[in-house]
């Protein structure tokens, strides 16, 4: 049997191969109960699972809030995962994930857990659009198989913007500070594939007065970074030239943040363009995984004062 600390070793080494663990579970089905799917998230973003205890109801909430918990002495935030994605669980609200990014706890009411698989980031494909924007991508879970179980993958950003919106300006332009000094024809490359975290971005980059591409994936910004690169070696100019800075999400489809940071760090090219990671990911831990692979500055989402620090200071070293 393997210790924990084989087990806590083993998950913090899988950013190392482009690969996660995704937590199985289940909502509930149509107004009969049938068609109960699979949806899945990050393990990493899983601070516990108990047992569904009582919630206190609070008044004048959202009505995809049940409540709040007192849990260990940490008032908690309720959501009805099942209402939320429009499905009606058969048996009940029975489980409650604790989870912790973006800098808050939180807790989703689901109707039953699954189980915990492994898989490679190639194993799931975008899926934006689906379930009213709030799903991000779609997991095959038992790979690339006629019958594979597929998994939807939430986007508990977006669920979280629109159900407990922040207090105030996502994106000031009085307080975001004074403007990038980026060099003439270079721009900022970010990749994410939050719908809303996209958005926050580009409000924040415009902000700056920085030109900037924004991709969906990891990959999606590889490819777009080897296109630049071919473009300015036919034009004569270094990479660095065409893109001051990469700006990236750590969990994406196709290609994780960790595996583009690692490409372009290994890479003679791109040796002088600094890499930012901006996650909801947040810990010790992920911020150790982020100095292991090599990038420049980690900055927790979302607080767009904070995002625009990190990306001068780096930019201006």
């Amino acid at each position: 049997m393997k210790s924990v600390q084989q087990e806590v070793d083993e998950r913090s080494n899988l950013t190392n191969s482009n690969k996660f663990e995704l937590l199985l579970f289940r909502l509930g089905g149509d107004a009969n109960g049938e068609h109960s799917e699979l949806f899945g998230i990050n393990v990493f973003k899983i601070r516990e699972i108990v047992a569904m205890p009582e919630v206190t109801a609070v008044a004048g909430s959202s009505p995809h809030m049940l409540g709040v918990v007192n849990l260990r002495g940490q008032i908690i935030t309720v959501l009805d995962l099942p209402s939320i994605v429009g499905v009606i669980p058969k048996t009940g609200l029975n489980i409650m994930l604790v989870t912790e990014f973006a800098r808050t706890t939180q807790a989703f009411a689901v109707e039953s857990v699954d189980e915990i698989v492994r898989l490679d980031w190639s194993q799931v494909l975008t899926a934006e659009g689906t379930a009213g924007g709030r799903v991000t991508s779609i997991a095959r879970v038992d790979g690339d198989v006629q019958n594979t179980r597929l998994a939807q993958v939430l986007d508990v950003e977006t669920i979280l913007r629109e159900l407990v919106p922040p207090e105030g300006k996502d994106v000031d332009p009085e307080t975001i500070g004074p403007q990038l000094l980026l060099k003439p024809g270079q721009i900022i490359l970010a990749a994410d594939d939050s719908v809303v975290a996209r958005s926050l971005i580009e409000k924040g980059l415009t902000a700056m007065g920085a030109h900037y591409i924004m991709t969906k994936t990891g990959k999606e910004a590889w490819d777009r970074l080897q296109h630049i690169a071919d473009g300015a070696k036919a034009e004569g100019v270094p990479v660095d030239e065409r893109v001051g800075l990469v700006l990236t999400d750590l969990e994406m489809p196709e290609m994780d943040g960790f595996t583009l940071t690692r490409l372009i760090k290994q890479d003679a090219r791109f040796a002088k363009i600094p890499v930012v990671i901006h996650s909801s990911l947040s810990g010790k831990t992920n911020e150790d995984h982020v100095r292991g692979v090599g990038a420049d500055a980690y900055v927790a989402k979302f607080v767009a004062e904070d995002l625009a620090a990190t990306i001068r200071q780096v930019l201006h070293k």
